[in-house]
């Protein structure tokens, strides 16, 4: 996985799967939410996305009170945030 950010955009490229992946999009996002409270977010390729990445972007959204705007490249991956009813949650829509 590769992730990228730019002022109030994160850019993320392969699939997240893994520990480390988590790791370093939590460490993004910790950086970005410093100076923004809306963030926009493209996961390019992405077919699947790990539970505890899912936790830690819904603590951001409900707890922190984030807005996340989310855009999607793989429709595999839009469909299982339609499945799990985050659409909503995230603002999400296809890129």
């Amino acid at each position: 996985m590769k992730i990228s950010s730019a002022s109030d955009l994160i850019t993320i490229h392969d699939n997240i799967k893994s520990i480390s992946d988590y790791q370093d999009i939590k460490s993004t996002f910790d950086k970005v939410i410093k100076e923004y409270k809306t963030i926009n977010v493209h996961i390019i390729d992405s077919v699947s996305i790990t539970s505890s990445v899912i936790g830690y972007l819904n603590k951001l959204v409900l707890k922190d009170k984030i807005v996340i705007q989310m855009s999607l490249g793989n429709d595999q991956l839009f469909e299982l945030f339609e499945d799990l009813n985050l659409s909503p949650l995230f603002n999400v829509q296809k890129l």
